[in-house]
């Protein structure tokens, strides 16, 4: 799977491996960057994470065979209207963002009018570090990346798009964009949340300095996720807000329950709640190195 060449809407962690895998991969004749700000063309340079970039929008799209949208979801509507008249008939514009269902309506009609395609895509891949330095070639090796076709996607497109990302080493997986919403709001949205909220409680300053001194490997690493980006969380959540909303509902009522067993003494009802959560997480990894996405 090789193009012409590939344009990067936003150079971060993930805008940022992208470039570099597709170079690694030798999967387009040119990579094109866009960023928002000068001075993200000379770290775009100092990390290889694209042939050139700029921060002429249209310039950076126009001839693109592929273009992605790497930058926050708030951004994605607002770009693609701005670069619409350089985008070439029958290119193909993906994205990498974490809730599908409204990108999807909106840049598909969008796309669709200017003779192109639009297809959405997740990788599930990232981590708590932002900007190109953390960007890695390796990065979507192994990692599932979920493509959210529609009735009216055009099946040559969805195709080039899902050889795109097995070139990379993604473990490529179809599913409607509600359904990727909503699996997504617990598996991936609600941990962050949850993270998150053990933040803002136990390293509140009000609590006494010995707090976080106290705070060790299990804290660290429960917590871990809290440290990305506010902006793409914040877009995620206002995104995804009504499966998260009602993702967190069950999981307040869950702990809950505990709690309740907790106030009640019921040894039998937390030595449940502890033993169903290692039994069911210990499946889930002993599965999941065998596990092939259809």
């Amino acid at each position: 799977m090789r193009f012409k060449k590939i344009t990067l809407v936003g150079i971060g962690l993930l805008g940022g491996s992208l470039g570099l895998a597709v170079r690694q991969r030798r999967l387009a004749g040119e990579i094109a960057g866009y960023v928002r700000r000068p001075e993200g063309i000379a770290q775009c340079e100092q990390f290889a994470a694209a042939d050139y970039a700029t921060t002429d929008l249209l310039a950076a799209v126009s001839g693109a065979d592929l273009v992605i949208l790497c930058t926050p979801l708030a951004q994605m509507t607002i770009l693609t209207r701005q670069f619409l008249p350089a985008l070439k008939r029958g290119a193909i514009v993906t994205d990498v963002g974490s809730v599908k269902g409204g990108i999807v309506r909106e840049l598909q009609t969008l796309v669709r009018r200017r003779g192109a395609h639009f297809i959405g895509s997740h990788p599930m891949a990232g981590g708590e570090k932002t900007g190109v330095a953390a960007a890695r070639a390796d990065l979507f090796e192994h990692a599932v990346c979920v493509v959210t076709p529609t009735k009216k996607t055009e099946a040559s497109a969805l195709r080039k798009v899902e050889g795109f990302w097995k070139s990379l080493g993604a473990d490529v997986m179809r599913m409607p964009p509600e359904s990727h919403d909503t699996l997504v709001s617990r598996s991936s949205h609600l941990p962050h949340l949850a993270a998150a909220a053990l933040a803002h409680l136990v390293l509140n300053p009000r609590h006494p300095r010995s707090q976080a001194a106290l705070c060790a490997n299990g804290f660290r690493d429960t917590t871990r996720i809290a440290s990305g980006s506010p902006e793409m969380w914040r877009d995620i959540t206002l995104a995804n807000r009504k499966p998260l909303s009602r993702s967190l509902a069950q999981f307040i009522r869950d702990l809950q329950k505990f709690q309740h067993s907790i106030q009640t003494a019921n040894s039998s009802g937390i030595m449940r709640f502890f033993e169903t959560a290692k039994h069911r997480r210990d499946l889930w990894i002993s599965r999941s190195a065998s596990i092939s996405p259809e």
